[in-house]
């Protein structure tokens, strides 16, 4: 074989194919879209409301729903009408002794157990109950539905007519006819629950004109009771103490409740 013919017959070493130009152009674009959505996906992703809320914020706004989720609703407090007021005079405490026997026992002390006892009982009625002394500085201008005044009479043997109780009202009042109930309830009701005959025939004018009666403010309607003598009524007095505060309760409450009342029966026979 010539020297020609082996030299047209040989062929040049296998090669890997070339791409042309515009598929390379075309595979670089993509690869740069490709880059650019992995980014953008990135940033999208970073900035999300999951994200924007991290877990220290979407603990506090949890804490805060439950918080409010459990407060109690907060109601406006009902502020209870006041109860109607009522005047207990204790006669002479803060004072004086008034009446004192032979033993040192003191008309004092007896009336103030026995006002005590009153404003309980009245108390226990629903009623406000202020339990003032003689001259107690409430006294001027006091406004209430009544006042009491609560005393007892002397020690001293008189004679045997001194025992039994005396009521007197103020009749200087502008509603006469309120203060004239008022002892009428307390002379009806304290003579029933005490068996203590009224005497109103030892009614003094220092009862009728009574200090407090001019202190008070003309709405309260006042009286006066002589709950008995500290000689002959003494016994009945100290050992049954509830029966007259019973008593004197009693006919604060004919008054206030306006319930019938008579004292015919109660008054001397002419």
């Amino acid at each position: 074989m010539s020297e020609n013919s082996v030299s047209s017959s040989s062929k040049p070493a296998p090669t890997r194919p070339q791409k042309s130009r515009s598929a390379v152009n075309i595979w670089n674009a993509l690869q740069t879209v490709i880059s650019v959505a992995v980014i953008v996906a990135t940033l999208f992703t970073m900035w999300t409301p999951a994200n924007l809320l991290s877990n220290q914020v979407l603990d506090r706004m949890l804490a805060g729903l439950q918080a409010n989720g459990t407060q109690q609703a907060t109601w406006p407090t009902v502020t209870p009408p006041p109860r109607p007021h009522i005047g207990i005079v204790a006669g002479h405490s803060g004072n004086d002794s008034g009446a004192t026997c032979p033993d040192g026992f003191t008309e004092v002390e007896l009336n103030y157990k026995i006002g005590a006892m009153v404003q309980q009982m009245l108390i226990d009625q629903g009623f406000s109950v202020d339990l003032l002394q003689e001259f107690d500085p409430r006294l001027v201008q006091y406004q209430a539905l009544a006042l009491v005044s609560i005393h007892n009479d002397s020690c001293k043997y008189i004679n045997n007519e001194a025992t039994g109780f005396k009521v007197a009202a103020s009749m200087s009042n502008p509603h006469p006819e309120r203060a004239a109930r008022l002892e009428a309830c307390l002379v009806q009701r304290y003579a029933t629950d005490t068996g203590l005959k009224f005497r109103p025939n030892s009614i003094t004018p220092d009862m009728r004109d009574y200090h407090s009666f001019s202190e008070i403010n003309n709405v309260t309607t006042a009286a006066i009771i002589e709950a008995g003598f500290l000689n002959l009524d003494r016994q009945f007095l100290t050992e049954h103490t509830d029966k007259v505060a019973k008593g004197i309760t009693d006919g604060i409450l004919c008054f206030i409740r306006n319930e019938s009342v008579s004292v015919d029966q109660f008054l001397p026979q002419q």
